[in-house]
């Protein structure tokens, strides 16, 4: 402590960083004419500076001062590389309608191609009837979607089993038996919307849905090439198309099993 005429003088010092830093802090005379007061008010002062040196020499403090100061400002945001999607354009994409496809929502995939499902087809082809084997397009049209996984026609990017195909065509185009057999079902059902639904006899039955009109009664007898109904959008359907299902023993199969290879150019053939 050093004084003068007019005020006593205090030198405060702290650790810093391994720097020192001095403060000269300076108290008036007049202060202690307080008597009591005036001493206790100096070591106030002093405590109050051994505390501050202390605290600001601790090197926690020093850490934590610096980490605050740092988070303050700003930081530019890192750049994130965004995968890149391959996007498959013969699938409609999210938020896209497929035109003309529908079908009922089924979680099976019994189908497999499996080498016992051909011998059992192949055994029903040599025991058959031929006039009783699906062997006909019930109707001409282009294949808006095969048999097996496909990406939700109604839009998103969820894929569901699809147990037909989807031919596409207009609202009232003929459909046709393409084998014979025993109607055992005719009326509305769920997302096939109007369907019919007839037995081959060994297992297989056909169905068609999403029919405007249903010419056909459960019960009848029906021959390969006979009328049974015409092309709508009835039921879970985004526009006029005929569904066509295979089952073989209450199981869906692919239909191209039994079916020809579709006509090339199907034009001439639709104008007729």
């Amino acid at each position: 402590m050093q004084k003068n005429d007019k005020a006593y003088a205090f030198l405060l010092s702290h650790k810093y960083k391994n720097r020192i830093v001095i403060k000269r802090v300076a108290v008036s005379k007049n202060i202690l004419h307080f008597g009591s007061a005036g001493v206790f008010l100096l070591g106030g002062l002093a405590t109050v500076a051994f505390g501050l040196s202390t605290i600001l020499s601790n090197p926690t403090f020093a850490e934590t001062a610096a980490t605050s100061t740092t988070t303050e400002v700003a930081a530019e945001p890192a750049k994130i590389e965004q995968p890149v999607e391959t996007i498959d354009y013969s699938r409609p994409q999210a938020n896209e309608f497929a035109i003309n496809s529908g079908g009922p929502e089924e979680n099976n995939d019994q189908d497999g191609e499996s080498t016992e499902l051909e011998n059992t087809l192949r055994q029903i082809e040599r025991t058959s009837n031929p006039a009783n084997l699906p062997t006909m397009w019930a109707h001409l049209g282009k294949i808006n979607n095969e048999f097996g996984f496909r990406r939700n026609p109604f839009g998103g990017r969820a894929y569901e089993f699809h147990p037909g195909m989807d031919i596409d065509g207009e609202r009232g185009d003929a459909i046709a038996a393409p084998a014979n057999g025993t109607i055992i079902s005719a009326g509305y059902k769920g997302g096939y919307g109007n369907m019919v639904e007839i037995d081959h006899g060994n297992g297989l039955v056909t169905r068609y849905g999403h029919m405007s009109k249903v010419e056909a009664t459960a019960g009848d007898s029906v021959q390969r090439g006979q009328l049974i109904g015409y092309v709508g959008s009835t039921g879970r359907s985004t526009g006029p198309h005929l569904h066509y299902e295979l089952r073989l023993n209450d199981k869906p199969i692919n239909p191209r099993h039994f079916l020809p290879a579709e006509p090339v150019d199907l034009s001439k053939i639709l104008k007729k």
